[in-house]
């Protein structure tokens, strides 16, 4: 495989209501906006672009592919390491976030949890255990 491969600047997120999820990017995550249309927007998270963009406006970018229906089950999960799953999981709650299971000990020597953002995509809070 080639090396031109190893740099992921973003992750395209197909969304029902870019509003709800620009509000939860900045409020979960503090992301700074990049850019803003009334279809899309792109903040920074770390060394990633999370675009979210329009369900509507998706198929333009993949056809002739199709676009996941709103709902349907979860492909990827991106993962976030922290310091303190608990301590994550307590500030979360307190933005009003449902966390969908965790914080739990995987057998893989590390703590999990797991949340979604307003278009069911699943986040994961993740720290190395002892």
């Amino acid at each position: 495989m080639t090396s031109s491969l190893d740099n992921v600047e973003a992750i395209t997120v197909f969304s029902d209501d870019v509003p709800a999820s620009r509000e939860f990017y900045t409020k979960v995550f503090a992301a700074p906006i990049l850019f803003e249309d009334e279809v899309s927007v792109a903040l920074r998270i770390g060394a990633i672009v999370i675009n979210v963009l329009a369900r509507s406006e998706a198929p333009a970018l993949i056809a002739p592919e199709p676009i996941a229906e709103a709902g349907a089950a979860a492909s990827v999960m991106l993962t976030v390491n922290v310091t303190d799953v608990d301590a994550v999981c307590a500030t979360l709650k307190k933005h009003g976030v449902e966390l969908v299971n965790g914080p739990i000990d995987r057998p893989w020597g590390r703590r999990t949890a797991v949340f979604l953002d307003p278009s069911g995509l699943p986040w994961e809070v993740a720290q190395e255990l002892g």
